[in-house]
């Protein structure tokens, strides 16, 4: 899972499927799950290698220190991801020290500005979910950055799909969407599920099967996922909507159920649960992605060696198996993939935030 965005992709193609949307990272996984499984994070000395021929023939020579920055504090997927690619660029031919550098507040959004004016040496890289630059132009009336000129892509970090649970307030004869919108259309006062944020790609997923199934769902905003499980596995929320990570350790523990998941296919992290499209929502397919990037202005040289001893840092194999265990699929791309993404993620959902009717400013 890997590796450049190939042709005939998933990714590679969205314009032409029509069926793949991209959005919303608001939901912060729990970290100690990815630290169970990269302990082994010595081997990524290996990572020295690659970074050295990254920067064999720009004649640069190394950074004496880059900052990775993400929107989000310390212990979640965000600050995770960060701090385990900054250890495979330490000590390279880019770079002789690596640090991240957490800007939580305003969903992401502080971060994503702060590369407003930063140095375009490669020494600042953002690393941001989605939806800060896809679904925030269209939610809030203004921004204090412009998601196309104020950051330059560099490579996607990780890909991941959502599920959509229920919990012991829900009757065990309900296991499919469709039976859980007809148990809604038949208990109004019941029909509740809850997201990890207002304005996130879960929110906005329970919104369209509501409509999708003629039932108004009642949604109840959390701040994360996990707390919104908790709810769900006390019987406080009907249901939730959610990264499929984050319901792993509860689904398996026969506590919640999942109803379906988003992807275009099934996810390997929920084995055997079919997916929206598959029990007949066929235009609900929707996964998110996190995305490095360098500041406005930055010369493709620079993003050119930047994108190499990233990619290098996200191929390797404690990094790959420390995001399997959040339910997060690395996956690296050309600068030039995850830009037609960003373009393409943006125009989809434009219209689908204009369906749904959300503003954030409301």
């Amino acid at each position: 899972m890997t590796g450049g965005l190939a042709a005939g992709s998933d990714y590679a193609t969205v314009a032409d499927t029509g069926k793949r949307y991209w959005g919303n990272a608001m939901s912060i996984h729990n970290r100690r799950g990815f630290v169970r499984a990269s302990g082994a994070m010595g081997a990524l000395a290996a990572l020295g290698l690659a970074g050295r021929a990254g920067a064999q023939g720009t004649g640069a020579a190394p950074l004496e220190t880059v900052r990775i920055v993400t929107g989000f504090p310390p212990g979640g997927t965000s600050d995770t991801l960060c701090r385990r690619v900054a250890e495979g660029l330490r000590g390279t031919s880019y770079t002789k020290m690596a640090l991240v550098e957490n800007k939580p507040g305003a969903g992401g959004q502080i971060a994503v500005q702060s590369m407003k004016g930063a140095a375009t040496d490669g020494s600042v890289i953002l690393q941001t979910p989605a939806s800060m630059l896809m679904i925030y132009p269209h939610i809030y009336k203004s921004l204090a950055y412009n998601a196309f000129t104020d950051v330059v892509p560099v490579s996607l970090a990780c890909t991941f799909d959502f599920g959509f649970c229920v919990g012991p307030a829900v009757p065990d004869s309900v296991k499919t969407i469709p039976q859980f919108l007809a148990w809604c259309k038949a208990n109004p006062d019941k029909a509740n599920y809850g997201s990890p944020a207002a304005g996130s790609v879960p929110h906005f997923i329970g919104v369209l099967l509501g409509q999708a199934g003629g039932v108004e769902l009642k949604h109840v905003a959390y701040r994360g996922t996990q707390p919104a499980v908790q709810d769900l596995v006390a019987g406080q929320v009907q249901a939730v909507s959610g990264p499929v990570g984050e319901f792993t350790q509860q689904a398996n523990a026969g506590k919640i159920r999942y109803l379906g998941v988003s992807g275009a296919t099934q996810s390997r992290f929920a084995p055997g649960v079919p997916t929206f499209a598959e029990q007949g929502y066929k235009d609900l397919v929707f996964s998110e992605w996190f995305g490095f990037f360098a500041p406005g202005g930055t010369g493709a040289p620079v993003v050119q060696r930047a994108n190499a001893v990233l990619r290098t840092a996200l191929g390797h194999k404690d990094v790959v198996d420390g995001l399997a265990v959040m339910g997060l699929e690395a996956k690296s791309s050309t600068p030039e993939e995850l830009g037609v993404l960003l373009k393409e993620s943006y125009d989809r959902w434009g219209p689908i935030v204009k369906k749904i009717g959300f503003s954030a400013d409301s």
